[in-house]
């Protein structure tokens, strides 16, 4: 759910050869090992292989910058508190070869992005993941990182986004049932958090969630994480999950009513800007967000 606009021109080229440029520059242990690309690839970083064991992670564009520092200062404090591993930085990199932001060498973590043809029971999929979100909400959060800029604002009120949600409704005019948008969106903003500020990952997608031999396991790409209001977490129970294995999703959370509330305003706030084309998405993701609005509002008249 990070921003998703196009990176800035002035950034080089970030492919295997630029890789292998500055792996030789200023890790020049590494030098000898494989680079090769990692796809899907993601939009807030660029990620390769790094011989067998390692993963090169850089910025691709300058508003992903914060998130460097943000994962080598808390990812070793939060891998011990969880039932799955986590991204666990090696070295961080500098500035170098044309290149202006610090960067990461990361231990690789195998699997596959989550789908539902790759995993045994999505049901068990749903278990595992709200097993990982609550540890990670219990993690201690003295010290962490505020919502911000640095993650987009994730863990604080969906009303960040409140005039871009509406901007999104009325270019989708007679494209969606924008009353009933506007109702869940409403909601959203009514249901205000007043809990301490917890640990959440803000961006549990089906491409930070891998899966191996049937079963969820690791969870990557915390660059949006902080503490704050974990109903941001909420919106896989929209994007993936469905029936029954949502249920026993929303069951795992524990969450009250208000949490809901603002998990579908997250999920629909994305989806409409998507569907009206304000990110830069492509095409077939429109398509993809158009059926999240229809679950959505779904759930809403049936939980709202």
């Amino acid at each position: 759910m990070g921003a998703m606009t196009e990176p800035a021109s002035t950034v080089p080229s970030i492919d295997v050869a630029f890789v292998r440029r500055l792996i030789a520059a200023q890790f020049p242990e590494w030098s000898d090992l494989d680079v090769r690309p990692i796809e899907p690839g993601g939009w807030d970083n660029r990620t390769f292989r790094l011989g067998d064991r390692m993963t090169v992670r850089l910025p691709s564009a300058e508003r992903y910058v914060l998130q460097v520092e943000k994962e080598h200062r808390w990812l070793p404090f939060l891998a011990p508190h969880l039932p799955l591993p986590i991204p666990m930085p090696l070295k961080k990199g500098a500035p170098g070869e044309g290149f202006p932001w610090p960067w990461s060498v990361y231990r690789y973590l195998p699997g596959e992005t989550l789908a539902v043809e790759r995993v045994d029971d999505v049901r068990q999929v749903a278990r595992d993941l709200t097993r990982f979100l609550r540890a990670l909400m219990q993690a201690d959060a003295t010290g962490g990182p505020l919502p911000g800029e640095h993650n987009f604002h994730r863990g604080g009120p969906p009303a960040f986004y409140d005039e871009q949600t509406r901007q999104a409704l009325k270019l989708l005019a007679g494209a969606v049932d924008t009353r009933a948008a506007e109702e869940v969106w409403d909601a959203a903003l009514a249901a205000r958090f007043e809990g301490a500020p917890v640990w959440f990952h803000g961006d549990i997608a089906w491409g930070n969630l891998l899966v191996k031999d049937g079963r969820l396991s690791a969870v990557i790409d915390f660059g949006t994480s902080g503490i704050g209001d974990p109903a941001c977490d909420l919106a896989i129970a929209w994007t993936f999950f469905h029936g029954e294995s949502r249920e026993v999703f929303r069951d795992g959370m524990a969450l009250d009513h208000g949490a809901w509330a603002r998990g579908r305003g997250w999920t629909l706030w994305k989806a409409l800007i998507v569907l009206a084309g304000m990110t830069g998405a492509p095409a077939s993701e429109k398509a993809k967000q158009r059926a999240v609005i229809d679950e959505v509002l779904a759930d809403h008249r049936r939980h709202g």
